[in-house]
């Protein structure tokens, strides 16, 4: 998906944003490229990023794509407007952050050092952890009738820090 120097003027983007937009990009950018640039770590370093990145992800919400990974996927964040899917055994181990507009699915774990986010669910085959006193959030992007069904984690263990969804043992 493509995002405009428009549309983030539309739908409120602060002005140091829009410059560094322009700066970089031009008119156009592509909308997860622009989510891997900010989500890296001497990006993220300055916290007006973090905000940026997060902001972005409320606005334009979710992608129909996937983004598989062969084997493990550590990094300190990560932010993918579609789905999450990893073969390895460790999935993510991010010290910061993981968030996906669709879902994010794992063959065993998955861990962060901070918050967990999903539009629609995440599945592990063992444990998902959050760090500390931050919690797991699924069925961000949901509508509330369907929410039973379908804000869903999936794992052995139950998680300790599900603020929002429902655990379902596997």
């Amino acid at each position: 998906m493509k995002i405009t120097l428009e549309m983030l003027k539309e739908k409120g983007a602060v002005c140091e944003g829009l410059k560094e937009f322009k700066k970089r990009y031009g008119i156009e950018a592509d909308y997860q490229e622009m989510l891997d640039v900010l989500s890296t770590d001497e990006s993220i370093s300055n916290n007006n990023r973090l905000s940026w990145v997060r902001w972005l992800m409320q606005k334009f919400g979710s992608l129909n794509t996937v983004k598989k990974v062969e084997g493990d996927l550590k990094v300190k964040f990560c932010f993918f407007a579609g789905s999450i899917e990893v073969t390895g055994k460790i999935f993510i181990e991010a010290g910061g952050y993981i968030e996906a507009g669709r879902y994010i699915k794992a063959g065993e774990f998955i861990k962060a050092g901070e918050f967990i986010k999903a539009g629609r669910y995440i599945e592990a085959g063992e444990s998902i952890e959050a760090g500390g006193d931050y919690g797991i959030y699924v069925g961000l992007s949901i509508r509330i009738s369907l929410k039973p069904e379908k804000a869903i984690v999936k794992s052995k263990e139950e998680p300790k820090n599900l603020l929002l969804g429902r655990w379902i043992k596997i």
